[in-house]
């Protein structure tokens, strides 16, 4: 293997690496994000004003399903309908 090959080969590890970096950061955030949307979930849910704050619910059922790809991430999945 010549020097430009090896330094070819090296910078493409280390883009690679960085990328994987990149990727696990932004999952992590996405994680701890979900996890501060549900508690307010939880409390919006929990504050029996539902009427008032149904539009905040729906928001963040909104972005949790651009985060994730699925709206009821949040949601209880301790009940099945039907």
């Amino acid at each position: 293997m010549t020097k430009a090959e090896n330094r070819a080969a090296a910078k493409a590890w280390h883009e690679e690496r960085e990328r994987r970096h990149a990727e696990e950061a932004r999952a992590e955030a996405a994680k701890a994000e979900l996890v501060e949307l549900d508690r307010l979930r939880s409390y919006l849910i929990k504050s029996r004003t539902l009427g008032h704050v149904r539009p905040l619910i729906d928001a963040i059922d909104d972005y949790v399903e651009q985060i994730t790809g699925d709206r009821t991430t949040l949601h209880a999945k301790n009940h099945k309908c039907g």
